[in-house]
């Protein structure tokens, strides 16, 4: 769903990119200081209850995301490495995303039930990816579905943001339950579609 606004934000990161690369920064560099960013903001905020102030350093930092991938083009140095370390290093900050939510309902959250559909939406948020990292593995595409990464971390966050911006609680509980579902809906569509492509060359 997001991925139809990306060339609107390539244009809008493109000041930045080439500022770093004018600055002589990598962009393996900024892939690297964005997870640490985003973890630190989701493992040190969220667990103490401030879920507001942990979505805003989490966002100014998955904006790195698309930074990096922009320095690499407008440098013209995109390379396997690269995209091997992006992708690789996404999943970890999925991971603390999903993972400071964890400690928060099992924290000041107050509630095992929630833990447990956030660890959940973290489990599923991982399937989902290898899924379709070991389909093309295989010369197989598992793309698609109805819960991919940019949209599942793009409504965690906003939800989390207002459930302390509109003090609504329910906020953030509901939007897992929402992603558990979609996650799951995902994970069957990527391996449905991996079983017709293996049954048709098999035919």
């Amino acid at each position: 769903m997001l991925n139809r606004f990306r060339d609107f934000w390539a244009r809008v990161i493109s000041p930045v990119a080439r500022l770093f690369l004018r600055l002589g920064i990598s962009p393996d560099a900024v892939t690297v200081v964005g997870t640490l960013g985003v973890a630190f903001g989701a493992l040190f905020f969220f667990p103490r209850g401030q879920l507001l102030a942990g979505v805003l350093v989490i966002t100014a930092f998955v904006f790195s995301d698309m930074v990096d991938g922009q320095m690499a083009r407008l440098s013209g140095k995109s390379s396997a490495w690269g995209a091997f370390l992006d992708s690789t290093l996404d999943r970890l900050g999925d991971a603390a995303v999903f993972g400071g939510l964890v400690l928060y309902f099992m924290g000041p959250g107050h509630s095992d039930l929630w833990a447990g559909l956030a660890l959940y939406c973290l489990v599923m948020g991982a399937t989902t990816s290898y899924a379709r990292a070991r389909a093309e593995s295989l010369g197989m595409e598992a793309k698609g579905g109805i819960a991919e990464r940019a949209d599942r971390l793009v409504a965690i966050l906003v939800m989390t943001g207002f459930s302390e911006i509109f003090g609504q609680a329910w906020f953030v509980p509901f939007t897992l339950g929402v992603l558990a579902l979609a996650s799951t809906v995902t994970v069957v569509q990527r391996i449905l579609a991996v079983r017709r492509q293996a049954l048709a060359a098999t035919a």
